[in-house]
């Protein structure tokens, strides 16, 4: 039901402040969602971050923001009817309290993903009681002091003043949960009196004549008595026909032949049995087929064997205080006539005073099988969600791999349905450099992988200048980086950046050593001028750039010196006046060019200089 508290959420802030502010909201949660569904699933922290985002937006408290939540959520789920299932659990707050567990079991078959908390209560009195509230979702202790608000000023027309005794997180089953216990403090006089009423009819009821254990198993052929160590001190007596174990189970752990299937996330200990006495359990039973592994004794698993191994059994745990033990009422939960004979029981071994054999006579699925299926559903919506994640991690995965040969506007293009031959344009203006690593030699294999290693770590420097500056990288040859300014993306300061770039390159590059223990040497070329770019290839498609632009900034390169940066004229004229010391160089013979007159680059000029 987590869909329908982010539904209320909505409902609720635009009726209260307005759409616009609800709009500003999911966009300072960054919140890609814009209608919230009670059926979809969500994540977890979906909710807290839109209590943050209402903080900034609203202004306020975040734990008074998440309360709110709570309240909204009691609001809105009372417009489809499930105010009726609160009212008629009980006439008093406490015995709602008490049937919250199975309201949520119920609420399981409409909702089966859902991640329902879980509340006991340990202490009850006149002003209050002290409830345990267990979930597997952290962060929600206010959201749920909310709900209890509501609800007991809703429905039960009580002042509700809660207060947190402890707060732990556990380990114990199949996920990490987080457990709070709160003192609620309310007027509890009347349930008291209740109560106590109980106890006098009770005590009326004990001058009955004691009767024998060996009657009550007789009437409760399926029941289970155990002591405080969860030792099995009988079972009834239709366990005898069922019974496969070659041992007998009397003073036996009741792990050993019993799983406790529901309710889900606790240990099957005696303080969770007794704490929990008002909800419906429900247990597998090894017929013997095989002994239950021990360690799976206390974990809640997904049920991997026939089902003619094991019969489900569902009923209440109820404490006899007279002898200090706890006897579990149940009838066994059967979907047919089939799955009767196959558990080798017939009609009569079932209870003539329950449902039992109208159920399995009028071929009734029982709530208990459905859980089953809603569980090998939830499993394999897991194993989706998983494929899903692994999905967009090799997505990720593809798409860096598919930036780094093509820039991600020219990517985003061809997604959109662009021809790859509408990538080629021709820009009026780029800077293109060439930056080539000297000095690195190799003649043994141990000196030729030094020389990759050391490429590597210098070229992914590099790369992350790239990124920095907002510049392309067009590949690298063999020792030689190429990198592009003004395409894809057009800018009128390409040369400038390229020049910030080409001076970053220069520093870098001392920073990382070789072998010998020295620096690495570069030397680099800039040309800036006309250039034509677009996607070249079919199985490996690259952004290519092609012109006398870049054939000039390749001779630059070529033609510089190591630790020094050569430029052109023309990049030299697109450079901002009295942003860079430069030096002439003069003419010089570049091959395949004749004279051209070049600058070294030296340095930026301080904004403070």
């Amino acid at each position: 039901m987590y869909g329908m508290l982010l539904e209320a959420v909505q409902h609720c802030i635009q009726l209260e402040y307005g759409e616009d502010v609800w709009k500003e909201i999911l966009k300072v949660a960054d919140c890609k969602h814009k209608v919230f569904n009670t059926h979809q699933i969500y994540s977890d922290n979906l909710a807290l971050e839109l209590g943050q985002a209402c903080c900034k937006v609203i202004g306020g408290d975040y734990n008074e923001f998440i309360a709110y939540f709570g309240k909204c959520f009691i609001h809105f789920s009372s417009k489809f009817g499930y105010d009726a299932t609160i009212k008629a659990t009980g006439r008093y707050f406490i015995e709602f309290l008490e049937s919250v567990d199975n309201i949520h079991h119920q609420f399981s078959f409409t909702y089966p993903k859902m991640k329902s908390p879980s509340m006991y209560l340990t202490d009850v009195d006149e002003h209050g009681c002290i409830l345990v509230y267990r979930s597997c979702r952290p962060g929600y202790k206010y959201y749920i002091m909310g709900i209890l608000n509501q609800c007991a000023k809703d429905f039960f027309q009580l002042k509700l003043n809660m207060k947190v005794l402890d707060e732990c997180s556990s380990a114990t089953c199949e996920r990490k949960q987080v457990l709070i216990t709160f003192r609620l403090n309310f007027d509890n006089r009347a349930y008291m009196l209740y109560k106590k009423k109980k106890e006098i009819d009770k005590q009326r009821l004990a001058k009955l004549a004691p009767f024998s254990v060996d009657l009550f198993i007789t009437l409760f052929p399926f029941a289970i008595l155990m002591d405080n160590n969860l030792q099995i001190m009988a079972v009834g007596k239709k366990y005898s026909t069922i019974w496969n174990h070659k041992e007998n189970c009397i003073n036996k752990d009741v792990n050993r032949y019993f799983r406790l299937r529901r309710p889900k996330g606790i240990m099957f200990s005696w303080k969770n049995v007794k704490n929990l006495q008002s909800v419906i359990f429900e247990i597998e039973c090894n017929r013997g087929y095989e002994i239950f592994d021990s360690k799976e004794l206390n974990v809640n698993k997904k049920i991997k064997c026939s089902n003619k191994n094991y019969l489900l059994l569902r009923g209440q745990m109820k404490h006899i205080s007279d002898v200090n033990c706890i006897i579990f009422l149940c009838s066994p939960i059967i979907n047919d006539i089939g799955e009767l004979t196959s558990l080798s029981l017939f009609l009569d071994d079932l209870n003539f005073h329950g449902l039992s054999r109208e159920m399995v006579l009028a071929g009734w699925q029982h709530n208990s099988k459905l859980q089953i299926m809603f569980d090998k559903a939830e499993q394999n919506a897991e194993e989706l969600e998983h494929s899903h994640e692994l999905l967009d991690q090799w997505k990720k995965r593809g798409d860096d791999l598919l930036y780094s040969m093509i820039p991600k506007g020219i990517i985003d293009r061809l997604r959109s349905g662009s021809s790859p031959l509408d990538t080629c344009e021709s820009f009026s203006s780029v800077t293109i450099l060439f930056c080539e690593l000297v000095g690195l030699q190799s003649q043994t294999v141990k000196e030729t992988m030094e020389v990759v290693t050391t490429m590597n770590e210098v070229f992914s420097a590099f790369d992350q200048l790239m990124d920095r500056f907002n510049v392309y990288k067009v590949e690298t040859v063999d020792k030689v980086y190429m990198a592009a300014c003004g395409a894809p993306e057009r800018t009128t300061n390409h040369a400038e950046i390229m020049a910030n770039v080409a001076l970053n390159l220069l520093e870098t590059s001392k920073k990382i050593k070789v072998p010998s223990g020295n620096g690495v040497e570069i030397k680099i070329g800039v040309h800036s001028g006309p250039a034509v770019a677009g996607i070249v290839g079919i199985k490996v498609p690259r952004y290519c750039f092609f012109g006398d632009t870049v054939n000039t900034a390749s001779r630059m390169q070529s033609s510089s010196e190591p630790g020094k940066i050569q430029i052109s004229l023309d990049t030299q004229k697109l450079l901002p006046e009295g942003k860079f010391y430069m030096e002439n160089r003069g003419p010089i013979q570049i091959k395949g060019k004749g004279t051209m007159l070049t600058f070294w680059l030296l340095e930026q000029i301080s904004a403070n200089a």
